[in-house]
C-alpha cells in the first residue's frame, strides 16, 4: 500500500538534494517571509557549495522519501559535533525535515521521523532534538504529538530578518540494543 521509500542521500545527490531543499523550504515559508529574504536564505544555505559540504560531512545523515524514483521530503539529522547547538555530544539533532506540500497529510513525515528516531535510538542518544520556527504551527503540532517538549529557543537568521525557532526535545527511553 504505501509505496515509499526512505534512503540515504549520497554525495552524488546533491542536485537532487538542492532542488528538494529549495522547493520545500520555499513552499514552508514563502506566504510569510519577503522574497528578497526568502531569495537570500535559498541562495545561501542551499547551495550546490554548501549541500555537497553538508552531504561530506561524516556526523550528518541525509534521507530522501522517494516515490517512484522521486524525491517528495527529505531530512538531515547530526551526530555529535555536527549538531547546530551542543545541548548534550551523545544528543541527536534532526535538523531539518521536509515534505513537499502535495504529499503532506500522507505520512511521509512520519516515516522520515521514524526513521530519524530508528538513527537516534541506535546512537542510543538520551534524546533527540530540533528546532522549529515558533510560528510554524503545523510542524509544531506534528512534533508534540510525537512527544516533543519545547526546552528553550534560540534566533534563527532568515536573509535580514531574525526570526525564533522553538527548541524542542524528545526523551528517548534507556534501552539495550539486542
Amino acid at each position: 500500500m504505501n509505496d515509499i521509500l526512505i534512503v540515504p542521500a549520497i554525495t552524488a545527490e546533491v542536485e537532487l538534494l538542492q532542488q528538494i531543499a529549495r522547493e520545500t523550504f520555499q513552499e514552508s515559508f514563502a506566504a510569510d517571509n519577503t522574497p528578497e529574504n526568502m531569495k537570500q536564505y535559498l541562495q545561501e544555505n542551499f547551495s550546490i557549495a554548501k549541500l555537497s559540504a553538508e552531504l561530506s560531512e561524516p556526523d550528518s545523515e541525509f534521507y530522501f522519501a522517494m516515490l517512484k524514483n522521486q524525491p517528495i521530503g527529505y531530512m538531515k539529522v547530526n551526530f555529535r559535533s555536527a549538531q547546530s547547538e551542543l545541548y548534550n555530544s551523545r544528543a541527536v539533532e534532526l535538523e531539518r525535515i521536509y515534505v513537499l506540500k502535495s504529499h503532506q497529510g500522507k505520512k511521509v513525515g512520519q516515516q522520515l521521523f521514524n526513521q530519524a528516531m530508528t538513527l537516534a535510538m541506535e546512537a542510543r542518544a538520551p534524546f533527540l532534538w530540533l528546532g522549529v520556527w515558533e510560528h510554524n504551527t503545523k510542524a509544531i503540532a506534528f512534533y508534540r504529538k510525537n512527544g516533543f517538549t519545547e526546552f528553550t529557543t534560540h534566533p534563527f537568521q532568515l536573509g535580514t530578518e531574525m526570526q525564533t525557532d522553538l527548541i524542542m526535545r524528545l526523551n528517548l527511553p534507556l534501552h539495550k540494543l539486542q
